[in-house]
C-alpha cells in the first residue's frame, strides 16, 4: 500500500506534465482559425502562438522561487490554477489582447511545471525507483501531446468556434489536477531544510522508506547542517557548484541542439521540403507522436534498470545516425520518398529513449537538496530559452542553407553530445539524493 502511496503521488504530479505537453501542443490545431478569426498580420500571428513560449520561459526563470517559498505543493496549486485560467481564459478571450494575457499565463503555467514537477516527485521517491517516477512527467507530457491531437481532430468539425473548446476542453483535466493536489503531502524535504518540520516529514519518509527512514532523516539533516556551515551554500554560482551547473546547462543546451523542437513544430514543414503532399505530411506527423509516445514509456520502464547514462549512450549513436541520414536524404535530393520521414521517426525514437527520458530526471537529481529547485530552475530555463531559439531561427535557416546543412549541424551537435555524455555525465541510478550530491559537489 505504501509503495502504491508513493506512485500515486507521482502520478498526480506528472498531471501537470500532461496539461504542459497539452497546452503546448493545443494550440497547433487552432492557429489558422484565430489568425482568421482576428484577421492577424504575419507579425501578430507569430506572437500570439509565440507567447505561451515566452511564458515557459519566464515561468522556468522564477520557478525557484515559489517552490522554495511557499513549498512544492503550494505551488503546484498555483500551477494548476494557472492551466485552469489560461483554458478558459482563451476559450472565452473577446479580444486578442486578452487572448494574448491568458496564453501566456498559460505558458507561465508550463514554465513552473517543468521545475516543480520533477523536483517533487525526485524529493519522494525511493533511490531505486526514482527514474522511473520522474520519467512518468516525461511520459505525462508526451501523453499530452498526442491526446491534445486528437482532441483537436474530434473537436475541428465544429464550425467557426471549434477553435474555442479546443482550448477550453483542458480546463477539465487543469480542475481535477487542482482537486488531486489536495491528497499529496509536502516533500519531506523541502519540510525538513525550509521548515525544520521534522515529525511531519518523518511521517511521509515511513510511507517512502519504512525501513531506512531514520537513517534517511538523519542524512536530510547532515546535508541541511553541512549547508548552514558553509556561508556560500544558497549561492548557486558561489563556485561549489560548478560540476552540476555545468551539467545541467550542458544537458539541457544538447537536448536543443539535436533540432527536436525544429521537429516537433515543423515536421510538416519539413516533409513537404522532402517532396511530400500536405495530406501525406499530417499522416507523418501522426507517425512521429505515436512513435515519441512508445519509446518514451520504453525508456521509463528501464531507466533505473540500465542507468541514465547508458540511455544517454545509446541515444547519441542514434542521434548521429538518423540526423546524418536526414542530411544526406536531403543532399541526395530524392523528392517524394519515405525515406525521410522514416529516418525523422528514427530520430524521435532514439531521442524519446534517451534525451527526452532523461533530461527531467537527471537535471531533478544532480543538484544538493538546499538549491535543488535554484538547479532546477537553471536547467529548466536554459531548455526553454534554447527552445525559443531553435524554434524562432529554423524557418529562416532552413530557407537560407537548405535542409542538408541544418541536419549535417544537428549530428555534430550530437557528436560533441556523445563526448558530453562519455567523458562527463556521471551515472546516478541507484543513489539516493544525498549520496549523489556527495559524489557531484564534493568531489
Amino acid at each position: 500500500m505504501k509503495k502504491h502511496s508513493v506512485l500515486a503521488w507521482s502520478m498526480v504530479v506528472a498531471l501537470g506534465g500532461f496539461l504542459f505537453g497539452f497546452d503546448t501542443a493545443v494550440i497547433s490545431g487552432a492557429e489558422k482559425s484565430i489568425q482568421q478569426f482576428w484577421q492577424l498580420s504575419a507579425f501578430s500571428h507569430g506572437l500570439t502562438i509565440s507567447i505561451a513560449l515566452i511564458g515557459t520561459v519566464v515561468g522556468s526563470l522564477v520557478g525557484s522561487r515559489p517552490s522554495d517559498y511557499f513549498g512544492r505543493k503550494n505551488t503546484l496549486y498555483f500551477v494548476a490554477a494557472a492551466y485552469l485560467l489560461s483554458s478558459l481564459g482563451t476559450a472565452m478571450a473577446d479580444n486578442w489582447y486578452v487572448f494574448l494575457v491568458f496564453r501566456f499565463l498559460g505558458g507561465l503555467g508550463v514554465g513552473i511545471s517543468s521545475v516543480t514537477a520533477p523536483i517533487y516527485i525526485s524529493e519522494v521517491s525511493p533511490a531505486h525507483r526514482r527514474g522511473r517516477l520522474v520519467g512518468l512527467f516525461q511520459f505525462n507530457v508526451v501523453l499530452g501531446i498526442l491526446i491534445s491531437y486528437l482532441s483537436n481532430y474530434l473537436l475541428s468539425q465544429g464550425g467557426e468556434a471549434s477553435w474555442r473548446w479546443m482550448l477550453g476542453v483542458q480546463a477539465f483535466p487543469s480542475f481535477i489536477f487542482m482537486v488531486l493536489i489536495y491528497f499529496i503531502p509536502e516533500s519531506p524535504r523541502w519540510l525538513i531544510l525550509k521548515r525544520g518540520a521534522i515529525e511531519k516529514a518523518l511521517e511521509i519518509l515511513r510511507i517512502i522508506n519504512p525501513l531506512n527512514c531514520e537513517q534517511e532523516l538523519a542524512s536530510i539533516q547532515k546535508s541541511g547542517l553541512a549547508m548552514q556551515d558553509d556561508k556560500t551554500a544558497d549561492g548557486l554560482f558561489s563556485g561549489k557548484y560548478n560540476k552540476p551547473v555545468m551539467l545541467a546547462v550542458l544537458f539541457a543546451f544538447f537536448n536543443q541542439v539535436s533540432g527536436i523542437n525544429a521537429i516537433i513544430y515543423y515536421a510538416p514543414r519539413i516533409f513537404e521540403m522532402a517532396g511530400l503532399g500536405a495530406h501525406s505530411s499530417l499522416l507523418s506527423t501522426v507517425g512521429i507522436g505515436m512513435v515519441n509516445f512508445i519509446f518514451t514509456l520504453l525508456a521509463i520502464n528501464i531507466i533505473d534498470k540500465v542507468g541514465r547514462r547508458t540511455l544517454m549512450v545509446i541515444g547519441s549513436v542514434g542521434l548521429i545516425l538518423s540526423l546524418g541520414l536526414v542530411a544526406f536524404a536531403f543532399l541526395a535530393e530524392t523528392p517524394g520518398g519515405f525515406q525521410i520521414p522514416l529516418y525523422v521517426m528514427l530520430f524521435i525514437a532514439f531521442f524519446a529513449f534517451s534525451q527526452g527520458a532523461v533530461i527531467w530526471v537527471f537535471i531533478s537529481e544532480i543538484f544538493p537538496n538546499q538549491v535543488r529547485a535554484k538547479g532546477q530552475t537553471l536547467g529548466s530555463s536554459t531548455h526553454w530559452v534554447m527552445a525559443a531559439v531553435i524554434a524562432f531561427c529554423f524557418p529562416y535557416l532552413a530557407e537560407s542553407f537548405g535542409g542538408a546543412n541544418i541536419f549535417f549541424f544537428f549530428c555534430a551537435m550530437m557528436i560533441l553530445q556523445l563526448i558530453f555524455v562519455w567523458k562527463m555525465m556521471p551515472e546516478t541510478k541507484g543513489q539516493s539524493l544525498e549520496q549523489i550530491e556527495s559524489g557531484i559537489v564534493m568531489h
